[in-house]
């Protein structure tokens, strides 16, 4: 099923997009726990193939999956979940988490008419939550140049760069905060109120 959901993915890899490992590429002579953990340090998307057999072994539950969610709480990777085949893992630690396909119906389940339209959903899904961390990782990259001009006492290129910043991520809470703080050396006190407020409504509390 590993290799059916990569199929679906062929695009993503030609594009340039994706590149994938799993530890089936692990050759003979290297260290399957060393090659694992460099992947599981460095992968910026982790997919946890969920089923009985994964919920079952003591390696890929106790050991990656902690690693794994370790990664995405610190907000560096992104995990997802696909579930597989039927299996009880809401009460798991990514229990929390969005999982594919839709509505974390599995891929074996009777809800699809076969492999390839549950693999397709999945698949559907990883290219949105694909083009949300490339849009996220630009709008940090604009927040960066926002807070160079700033230092350098550039208020309106950094209001600019916080703007772009904003456009690609709007719920970013801290953000809208530093816009605040632009908009108010620009001396524009009713906007930055508001951009302060909007910050506040997403959960900033700096």
């Amino acid at each position: 099923m590993r290799e059916e959901l990569w199929k679906q993915l062929s695009l993503l890899q030609w594009q340039g997009i994706i590149t994938g490992w799993h530890d089936r590429k692990i050759v003979a002579g290297q260290e399957w726990k060393d090659e694992i953990d460099t992947h599981l340090n460095t992968a910026r998307i982790i997919f946890l193939l969920i089923s009985p057999d994964f919920m079952a072994s003591k390696y890929c539950f106790g050991v990656e999956v902690k690693r794994a969610m370790e990664r995405h709480e610190q907000g560096e990777a992104m995990v997802i979940p696909v579930i597989l085949r039927p299996v009880y893992w809401k009460g798991a630690p990514f229990g929390k988490l969005q999982a594919l396909p839709t509505d974390a119906k599995a891929v074996t389940s009777s809800k699809w008419h076969d492999l390839d339209e549950a693999f397709f959903n999945v698949a559907e899904g990883i290219r949105m939550a694909i083009e949300n961390l490339l849009a996220r990782n630009e709008a940090e990259q604009w927040r960066r140049q926002g807070d160079r001009h700033f230092a350098q006492n550039h208020y309106v290129e950094a209001l600019a760069a916080y703007e772009q910043a904003i456009r690609l991520d709007p719920n970013s809470a801290s953000a809208y905060a530093i816009k605040g703080y632009a908009l108010e050396r620009l001396n524009r006190n009713k906007e930055a109120q508001q951009a302060f407020e909007k910050a506040r409504q997403l959960g900033f509390s700096g």
